[in-house]
């Protein structure tokens, strides 16, 4: 109950405060390229249940080829989208998932159905045991994961076979761990990982 009116409080608060850099942003995606600011995609939440992801919109809108990675330079982002990206605030409006109680401000990051299909069982459950957050360990460690694939020959199975597991060994730390200090100290290292 704690963590939830936190996340609430904190999550309406950055709401109110940012609502006009919101604004901007949002008109700004529009005027760079055709399509909504908003993008949405399907995450495993808690308990394995489906929800829709929100973030602005960072790349063009196609059809693509159905990639779930960002690899390096995506030639799909757009020029805001780079600029979005490099400052995480392309995930800004998942704040608005918070109010709606499918994700928390520190959590797992939420993957889509096929990665989470990879989980290995045990792991699985403990992950998808409390709700998915907005930053986390794995987050601040691999915060340039898109350079570190573009660096890959086979970018999907590095994905796959290096970085996914290490995320999910912070994740399973994270569950184990869990507290409200410890929330503290992933919201201020991740702030500080965004100064720098």
């Amino acid at each position: 109950m704690i963590k939830r009116l936190f996340d609430l409080t904190a999550a309406l608060a950055g709401l109110l405060v940012l609502a006009p850099l919101l604004a901007i942003v949002a008109l700004c995606i529009r005027l760079d390229s055709p399509g909504p600011a908003w993008f949405r995609q399907q995450r495993i939440g808690r308990h394995g249940v489906p929800f829709n992801i929100i973030k602005f919109r960072t790349m063009r809108v196609d059809k693509g080829d159905g990639a779930q990675l960002t690899v390096g330079a995506d030639a799909r982002i757009t020029r805001v989208g780079r600029f979005l990206r490099h400052y995480k605030i392309d995930e800004l409006p998942q704040l608005i998932n918070v109010v709606q109680g499918s994700m928390s401000l520190v959590g797992p990051r939420p993957e889509v159905p096929r990665y989470v299909a990879s989980y290995p069982p045990e792991v699985r459950s403990i992950v998808l045991s409390v709700a998915p957050g907005i930053t986390d360990w794995a987050s601040i460690c691999y915060k340039d994961e898109n350079a570190i694939l573009g660096r890959s020959l086979d970018p999907e199975r590095t994905y796959l076979e290096t970085i996914l597991p290490a995320k999910l060994a912070y994740n399973v730390r994270y569950v184990r761990e869990r507290g409200f200090w410890t929330d503290l100290r992933i919201i201020f290292s991740t702030l500080a990982a965004l100064l720098r």
